[in-house]
């Protein structure tokens, strides 16, 4: 019994230091409290975000309605980005790397297939190799990485796309400056969705 109890001990220090060093400078992005460090993308533009407990960042947009997209103040280039989010069936949203290269939020888990404009997708650019959608109302995970002009996803555990090339941007860009660094932000004007745990580390390669 002793034994077993080292062995399971041994396998929980092992197990706590992989997370810490896996999480090892990630900076959140999201306080989780208000929206510092974010500015509306259209100074006057509606603003449809709200702070909901539990340190979740909603979007709520009505039927008829337009939000604003949400953007950081400060600009990034290479980097791997962490985020959970949440969307009802059928709605639409976007997280954009730089500025520029929208990883599609869609609430198409009853599609049952992976499109160019299904979650998960660069927008309008590549589909998602595999389709990983969870149903309406779960958080999702998503860690995208962009080094250069090559992206990598993981959505929900399953490697979505592995170092794709690309080179342009894919619609509602903040610019089309693909070569420089950019903001992230988060799509507003479409439909409701929920985030949550964002969180960025820096690379330098």
């Amino acid at each position: 019994m002793k034994k077993l109890t080292a062995i399971l001990a041994t396998s929980l220090a092992l197990t706590l230091n992989l997370i810490a060093a896996d999480s090892a400078g990630f900076v959140p992005l999201f306080n989780g409290k208000d929206t510092a460090g974010w500015h509306l993308r259209r100074e006057k533009g509606h603003n449809s975000w709200s702070i909901e407990p539990g340190g979740v960042l909603k979007n709520t947009v009505n039927t008829g309605e337009h939000g604003t997209d949400l953007v950081t103040d400060k600009k990034f280039w290479n980097f791997t980005v962490r985020y959970e989010f949440m969307t009802p069936d059928n709605s639409n949203s976007g997280f954009y790397l730089r500025g520029r290269h929208e990883i599609q939020i869609l609430g198409d888990h009853k599609s049952g297939k992976a499109s160019l404009t299904g979650n998960g997708a660069i927008y309008n650019f590549k589909a998602p190799d595999v389709f990983a959608t969870k149903p309406a109302g779960e958080w999702q995970t998503v860690e995208a990485r962009i080094v250069d002009n090559k992206i990598t996803v993981i959505l929900n555990g399953k490697k979505i796309h592995d170092q794709v090339e690309c080179n342009q941007a894919t619609g509602s860009e903040i610019d089309k400056n693909v070569t420089e660094p950019g903001p992230l932000f988060l799509q507003g004007d479409h439909g409701t969705v929920s985030f949550r745990n964002v969180s960025i580390k820096e690379l330098a390669k």
